[in-house]
């Protein structure tokens, strides 16, 4: 059976002058490993916003519509956190969105 080896140890990343990816604001450490792609067209951008805020918004209007919802603290923070990661991705999206669209020319 072959010995499995640590990883080498990893070098922060630098950002690329073209600021071409962009890391998400909700990666759990200071190595980040998931990027937006700031160059994608703005429909598909705003596409992948729309999708991650309506699945929270579904999530949610799911909960509201039930009568009580009787949970202790760690199911609540549970849930809180299943909200929080795609919201804050699809605001970082919007943040591309909103870069590349007042660097446009009037």
């Amino acid at each position: 059976m072959p010995t499995l080896k640590p990883d080498p140890p990893y070098e922060k990343i630098i950002p690329h002058p073209d600021n071409r990816f962009m890391a998400l604001t909700g990666n759990c450490s200071d190595m980040p490993t998931l990027f937006i792609d700031t160059h994608v067209p703005l429909d598909i951008l705003l596409a992948a916003a729309n999708h991650r805020l309506r699945a929270v918004i579904q999530v949610l209007e799911n909960m509201c519509m039930r009568g009580s919802v009787e949970c202790d603290s760690v199911i609540l923070s549970d849930f809180a956190q299943l909200c929080v990661i795609p919201l804050r991705d699809g605001c970082d999206v919007l943040d591309v969105i909103g870069k590349r669209l007042r660097a446009m020319p009037s």
